[in-house]
């Protein structure tokens, strides 16, 4: 790992940033927009630090996802999401394929567009998880698939809390971060 100390770092932004929203969901404090804001200033001169993004091989993979995560947050900033972006697509494959789709999709979102992988969803009038719209939804199985995505109607039933999870299953987990949501 080239940069352990930075490793670190990143890692306590992004347990930060999921104790507030997990706070803030369950009632405990209110939602702080300004954690989102610090942890995206923060990164931004890591970028500009390291001269690219945090990858695997240069932070470990654990902070290389919650780099990630840091960015997928930064809703407030979408044209510093879309410089993640670009920063994770010449990463040379050494971060997590679903932070690219993810974070592809979280972009196209802020923008207005339709998701390429099915990713995001928002709350209809009713309460009920619903996606955003989604293009190519004929070849969206197959995106996911490249992407180490499930299918997407497991994926919704996960998002609106009717998946069955299978006996046994354990969540695959980046340290103290899980994987999918």
């Amino acid at each position: 790992m080239k940069y352990p100390d930075l490793s670190k770092e990143i890692i306590a932004m992004a347990e930060a940033d999921q104790k507030m929203r997990k706070d803030s969901q369950s009632g405990k404090s209110t939602f702080d927009k300004n954690i989102d804001e610090n942890n995206s200033t923060r990164l931004k001169q890591i970028l500009k630090e390291i001269n690219g993004w945090p990858t695997i091989s240069s932070v470990g993979e654990e902070a290389s996802y919650a780099a990630w995560l840091i960015a997928q947050h930064a809703d407030h900033n979408v044209n510093f999401q879309e410089e993640c972006l670009k920063l994770i697509l010449k990463s040379n494959n050494d971060v997590l394929p679903a932070n690219i789709a993810y974070l592809t999709d979280r972009v196209a979102v802020n923008r207005g567009r339709q998701q390429t992988y099915g990713t995001q969803f928002y709350q209809n009038k009713k309460g009920e998880p619903t996606p955003r719209p989604i293009k190519d939804n004929k070849m969206l199985d197959n995106k996911r698939k490249k992407m180490g995505l499930e299918p997407f109607t497991v994926y919704e039933q996960k998002m609106k809390g009717n998946y069955i999870w299978p006996k046994g299953y354990i969540n695959p987990k980046i340290g103290r971060f899980d994987k999918s949501p």
